[in-house]
């Protein structure tokens, strides 16, 4: 069965999508230099609807959980229906966001500005899958910038630590963590 047309995701009630406010100057964060780095603006990396054939693919390679795999198993769960496996919503997080850094990168390659250099990241934590995606769910996925500061460590590069998130087409948060990586603070020396 194809995946549902992808729906736009409604605010929720509680305001939750408050924190969804895109940079001022419309640019994403991620063609911004480390200095000019706006804590508490976010990019959206796009969004996901996820299909039955590929929660059950995913599942059957990485985590081969009944609810994951059998309708009529998923079913009899505590999440009612086929739902994916919360792993698999991480990884459509970290997909988005590599393709929204090389778009970010082509568009600053088209307009001659220079592109921030990333390195690697120093983990995550607080990970919470809130609700259950299931087949169907259109999931919008952003990345807050939370804070940033010079790395004490690495020199020429900063930290930055964001707040990283999914909401579903009702407008419910499905899904967030604390991130973290190294960006140049002068991406023409680092």
């Amino acid at each position: 069965e194809p995946p549902a047309a992808p729906r736009t995701p409604r605010p929720p009630t509680d305001g939750g999508f408050d924190a969804l406010m895109p940079a001022s100057d419309g640019r994403p964060q991620m063609l911004r230099p480390f200095d000019a780095l706006e804590i508490g603006r976010t990019d959206i990396l796009g969004e996901h609807v996820f299909g039955r054939d590929e929660i059950v693919r995913f599942a059957r390679a990485f985590d081969p959980q009944p609810f994951h795999l059998d309708e009529a198993a998923a079913a009899r769960s505590h999440f009612g229906r086929l739902a994916a496996s919360g792993w698999q919503t991480a990884a459509t997080w970290m997909r988005l966001l590599v393709r929204a850094r090389n778009a970010a990168a082509e568009e600053a390659r088209a307009e001659s500005l220079a592109i921030p250099r990333f390195g690697p990241s120093p983990g995550f934590t607080d990970l919470r899958w809130l609700r259950p995606v299931h087949v169907g769910d259109a999931i919008r996925f952003a990345t807050t910038l939370a804070s940033k500061r010079p790395s004490g460590t690495r020199p020429g590069w900063g930290l930055t630590f964001s707040h990283n998130t999914g909401w579903n087409q009702h407008g419910e948060k499905v899904f967030e963590f604390s991130g973290g990586g190294f960006v140049a603070l002068d991406p023409a020396t680092a």
